[in-house]
């Protein structure tokens, strides 16, 4: 399985302009430019995606991983909170802030055990340590 995101940018990198748009075009020619990522701004920003993506990854991987050890999942709400060192433009830190309940029996002591886990082996979690492909054409 793979999946697709696009982006296109034009002009620099301060006053230039993009546009993201992904498979199933959730997002569509969704803005993004230097304010939006540093500053305050209409559109969207790489880092908040990225945070968005872990968010919606950790949360359906506490699901599987509670419904595998045969309990039964209520409502799982996560923040992701993403730290970007603008003077190094590094992503230091991703928080991961769980609300979460099950319909019967889980313990909160295995419930914040099955959390870990789930934190530790969710997709997006292992790709943030991923090798990186680069194909390169020139027109």
């Amino acid at each position: 399985m793979k999946r697709t995101a696009k982006a296109h940018w034009n002009g620099t990198f301060k006053d230039g302009l993009g546009d993201l748009t992904t498979q199933t075009t959730a997002l569509n020619h969704t803005q993004y430019s230097f304010k939006t990522r540093f500053e305050e701004g209409v559109g969207t920003n790489p880092e908040e995606l990225i945070a968005a993506a872990h968010a919606g990854c950790f949360t359906m991987a506490v699901s599987y991983a509670l419904s595998d050890a045969g309990f039964i999942p209520g409502d799982l709400d996560t923040e992701a909170t993403l730290e970007l060192d603008v003077a190094t433009l590094t992503i230091t830190n991703i928080h991961l802030q769980l609300i979460g309940s099950v319909i019967a029996g889980v313990s909160e002591e295995k419930f914040k055990e099955i959390a870990e886990g789930a934190k530790a082996n969710c997709i997006v979690s292992r790709a943030l340590n991923v090798p990186i492909a680069l194909s390169i054409q020139y027109k």
